[in-house]
């Protein structure tokens, strides 16, 4: 038996009413951040998105900042901590893996409102240092290092003779950045099979790495 199984049930359904609450919190940030950009977003703003008190938000999150780094915080394992826990364990081809990774990427972040946050990062991070060294930290440098695990898996099983991904893992990043913005800015005018565009990245990515013909390379 669990502590929640013997909290008095009206504990229980505070616990729960406060993680609804929460959640209903960082949902509407997401959509004022998406739609003001971070520094015209306003506290109050959240509050009556997400039908809560200004006072009540301010229990949750200090400040802005403190806001935008517990949406950060919340869409990253979905995204980066399902495929660092994939990788662990995968037993496929390092071709599978990165098939998988991108197809992953495009489910939980390219088509999901996430994407909103990669976006704000690549517009106002420059001007607010403090939330660029946290996306950073908390994404960034955790992307890059599943990615440079990625391709030292691939030399460590004799599958590619090139370091450079491991070396340059942002080569490996860039057509899901460009993914992002096209979601954002260009799919209804001039649409873009995300999902294709990845595949063929793999491949091309894979034979500049050094792939080793045979039974799951590239053909």
């Amino acid at each position: 038996m669990t502590d929640d199984d013997r909290s008095p049930p009206r504990r229980r359904a505070q616990r729960a009413d406060a993680s609804q609450r929460r959640r209903a919190i960082l949902d509407a940030a997401l959509e004022v951040f998406a739609e003001s950009g971070f520094a015209s977003a306003r506290m109050q703003d959240v509050a009556a998105r997400a039908g809560v008190a200004k006072g009540t938000l301010y229990l949750y999150f200090e400040d802005k900042a403190a806001l935008f780094e517990g949406l950060v915080r919340e869409a990253v394992d979905p995204v980066l901590g399902t495929m660092e826990a994939r990788l662990a364990d995968f037993e496929g081809s390092t071709r599978d893996f990165l098939r998988l990774l991108f197809a992953h990427f495009i489910s939980e972040a390219v088509h999901s409102p996430r994407r909103h946050i990669v976006r704000l990062m690549i517009g106002e991070g420059e001007r607010f240092p403090e939330l660029a060294a946290f996306y950073h930290r908390e994404v960034v440098a955790r992307g890059l290092n599943l990615l440079r695990a990625v391709n030292e898996r691939a030399l460590a099983r004799g599958e590619i003779t090139s370091d450079a991904g491991a070396r340059f893992p942002q080569l490996l990043i860039a057509p899901l950045l460009i993914a992002v913005l096209w979601e954002g800015m260009f799919q209804r005018i001039d649409p873009l099979a995300s999902e294709d565009m990845l595949a063929a990245h793999v491949e091309i990515l894979l034979r500049g790495l050094g792939w080793t013909e045979g039974e799951g390379g590239p053909a």
